[in-house]
């Protein structure tokens, strides 16, 4: 909204400027995990990351109190000053998010004994409890934040989640004296060492010594077992593509809808993305609470499911919220045709906004299977050593789904404004065709389910717990 508004970017050159933040801000973690768990520690930098989110948040409130216009005064263009200091604010926060994301929830899951029955069993609870509260967070930033931004203006919400940040960072700093504390693995023994040592000994296997048999038939061992995790998270792109929708696409989808409640009051468009984070808020409690102790009772698994059961069980729950997305968007259009609204740019299409509920449901309720799902398989499954980096892999599913999707936007962009018609992405919604773009992900994501398939039925899990 502020790229559309403000910063006067088009639908389509907004969709993709977010999408390759969030892209770049979901890869930056592999970076991260590589430095906190070969050299700096888990500890150390998520100290680092609090002290960067405290400087990009304040400023991008900087940035949003600067005058909208150019140098000769005209207010349509926003001054260069202003487009500089945003992005590069942006950018600060994709790199606090590369120490945070994979450094934070490493960090607190070790809190937890895993050797300990007890602990374990909590440890994996733990995981559900943790996504609860960042959809806690996220609902007060839609709901709370996104209301003050759009109604008293931008400054205020941005200045607010930089006095918030700072206070988690005193908030946490408190609890120091309480943390069980792990240092970093070194040398030839980090992450990506490890990884390539095992990856290039597979593959020169044949020429080695005899004498040497045994360790190769480790290090080619770990390299299979490392390559198959490797494919189970390439089928997960296909959930991390409609993801990315969620807040460019369908939130521009809202806008044009009905989103009156009671008389004159409307809703703002961001607090229809808080049916997101509702959800999670409301299942993730029958989840752990209903679902896990019927599911334990018939599979006489701990956790209910095991890891890749909940993580495929996302995947399809995502297939189904993009194929609903399309529907609703065509009946959108329909009606949109229907009452002569075609060609009346920003007009409120008379189609309430309780028909995009289902997709955002539906999406939510993905996510607590999938992402809680990839959260523990890919920290469960890493060594100790290597978990920042399981979970990093994890932040990258969603980090290369949002940059496929810039990649697919802008060449159906281009393609579709090439043949003289109207894009895909046309400003006017009502002259675009979303519909054929939610069915061509709906597509893409049915491929990855079958590859996820085949490869889930193979899987072998590195210990015993699963």
């Amino acid at each position: 909204m502020f790229l559309t508004g403000p910063l006067g970017h088009s639908n389509a050159a907004a969709a993709m400027a977010v999408n390759a933040w969030v892209g770049t801000a979901s890869i930056l973690p592999l970076l991260g995990a590589f430095v906190a768990d070969s050299w700096l520690g888990r500890y150390p930098s998520i100290i680092l990351a609090f002290t960067l989110y405290v400087l990009g948040y304040g400023m991008m409130t900087l940035a949003s109190v600067l005058p909208v216009q150019g140098i000769d005064g005209s207010s349509s263009h926003p001054c260069s000053l202003q487009v500089a200091l945003f992005y590069t604010s942006l950018y600060l926060i994709a790199l606090a998010q590369g120490a945070d994301y994979p450094c934070a929830l490493a960090f607190a899951a070790d809190q937890f004994d895993a050797n300990d029955p007890r602990e374990h069993a909590a440890r994996s609870s733990f995981f559900n409890w943790w996504y609860f509260c960042l959809a806690v967070g996220t609902t007060m930033a839609l709901g709370g934040v996104g209301y003050i931004q759009e109604s008293f203006g931008w400054a205020i919400g941005y200045g607010m989640l930089c006095t918030t940040v700072l206070c988690a960072a005193i908030v946490f700093l408190i609890g120091t004296s309480t943390y069980r504390l792990y240092t970093p693995t070194s040398g030839v023994n980090n992450p990506v060492t490890l990884l390539a040592r095992s990856i290039v000994s597979w593959l020169v296997k044949e020429t080695r010594q005899e004498e040497e048999a045994a360790a190769i038939a480790k290090e080619v061992e770990e390299a299979h077992s490392m390559l198959h995790l490797l494919s189970i998270w390439a089928a997960c792109l296909s959930y991390g593509m409609v993801f990315a929708q969620i807040m460019t696409l369908f939130n521009k989808q809202g806008r044009t809808l009905d989103r009156h409640i009671i008389g004159c009051l409307e809703l703002p468009s961001a607090a229809l993305l808080l049916f997101g984070p509702a959800t999670i808020l409301v299942f993730v409690p029958f989840y752990d609470r209903v679902l896990v102790p019927l599911l334990r009772s018939m599979t006489a698994n701990p956790s209910g499911l095991t890891l890749l059961q909940r993580l495929g069980s996302g995947i399809a729950m995502s297939l189904a919220a993009v194929s609903t997305a399309a529907l609703v968007e065509s009946r959108r259009l329909k009606v949109a045709r229907e009452h002569g609204l075609v060609d009346v740019a920003g007009a409120a299409v008379p189609m309430s906004w309780m028909w995009l509920l289902p997709q955002h449901v539906m999406m939510a309720t993905a996510s607590v299977f999938a992402e809680v799902g990839m959260q523990e398989f890919f920290y469960d499954q890493m060594p100790h050593e290597q978990r920042s980096l399981g979970l990093a892999l994890y932040y990258s599913v969603l980090g290369i789904g949002n940059f496929i999707s810039v990649f697919l936007i802008s060449l159906i962009d281009r393609i579709t404004r090439s043949a003289g018609g109207d894009s895909w992405f046309a400003d006017n919604l009502n002259r675009a065709q979303l519909d054929y773009f939610y069915c061509l992900l709906a597509g893409l994501n049915t491929v990855g389910f079958a590859l996820f398939l085949w490869r889930a039925s193979s899987y072998a899990y590195n210990n015993n717990n699963n």
